[in-house]
């Protein structure tokens, strides 16, 4: 009786997402991702990235800035931002007093400051990991190995926004030739978006070919969409805040991280219909269907 069950059971979650499937592609790509978006409850979701996301990958960076300019004396660590967003006078110098300069930062850097923000990025990564099981629809990991998958998840993410500073800001560069080096950067997000779901996802290597179709996905909204409206948007934020001093651009740095966390779910949702809707239809149901001991899981 167990095993007839257990059978029942495997059958009906067979039909269902079979069913899901079916309707999935018969339903407007836009009504699609918008439908698995407020599924997943993707403004909860979002929320709890921003927080998590101002909380320890905002210090990392300024943390890493300073390291890498030697923690001089004459650099404000708000040159990053000033940089990678665009900023022009006068808001460049009210994000430039804001932060300070590098030199103040030499005090932090030690191992157990750096471990402490490091540590902090995986309660991040593992929400990260929960949110993308769910935009794809599939059985989370078990504690320990979400955390293991986290911790590598959040490495190579670390490891890719270095990646695109070193290749897309590094240097004096004319006009055409910067905007070639920020075609180029996209190269390491393209692969970090594309392994996002096969470290995240149960059964997510499946498919490994649409896989990059997903990562474009990611490159598409993360590395072209978010970049290019954060020279138009991040101003108009920071008007708001004037008057606030330091605290007005913290302010605005939170809520762009918001901005930034909701563009991620996004990016879960858009992957997960891009590759249900290429991927073949058995492989989809077969990774849907899979538990931690079943065949397909452990193929």
């Amino acid at each position: 009786m167990p095993e007839q069950n257990r059978a029942a059971d495997a059958h009906g979650r067979l039909e269902q997402s079979l069913e899901r499937l079916k309707q999935s592609r018969r339903t407007a790509p836009l009504v699609a991702i918008v439908g698995r978006f407020v599924e997943i409850d993707g403004g909860t979701q979002g929320t709890l990235v921003s927080i998590q996301f101002f909380t320890t990958v905002i210090p990392l960076v300024i943390l890493g800035f300073g390291y890498f300019s030697g923690f001089a004396v004459n650099v404000s660590v708000g040159e990053l931002l000033i940089r990678q967003l665009g900023l022009l006078p006068p808001l460049d110098d009210r994000v430039r007093e804001a932060f300070g300069t590098a030199s103040a930062l030499q005090s932090v850097w030690s191992f157990i400051g750096v471990a402490g923000f490091l540590s902090a990025g995986i309660p991040m990564s593992i929400t990260i990991a929960e949110m993308f099981a769910r935009a794809w629809r599939r059985q989370q990991f078990g504690t320990a190995e979400k955390l293991a998958r986290g911790a590598i998840w959040f490495a190579l993410y670390l490891g890719t926004m270095v990646a695109r500073e070193r290749i897309g800001f590094a240097g004096e560069h004319g006009a055409g030739a910067h905007a070639a080096l920020l075609v180029v950067a996209l190269i390491p997000q393209w692969a970090f978006w594309s392994l996002t779901p096969a470290l995240l996802v149960r059964d997510g290597g499946r498919g490994w070919r649409y896989l990059l179709l997903a990562g474009l996905a990611g490159v598409v909204i993360d590395g072209v969409v978010l970049a290019a409206a954060a020279p138009a948007v991040f101003p108009i934020l920071l008007e708001g805040w004037t008057g606030f001093g330091p605290m007005g651009v913290a302010m605005t740095l939170m809520t762009w991280c918001g901005v930034v966390a909701i563009g991620w779910v996004v990016v879960a949702c858009v992957g997960a219909i891009l590759w249900e809707r290429k991927a073949p239809a058995q492989t989809v149901i077969e990774s849907q269907t899979a538990t931690p001991d079943s065949p397909a899981a452990a193929s």
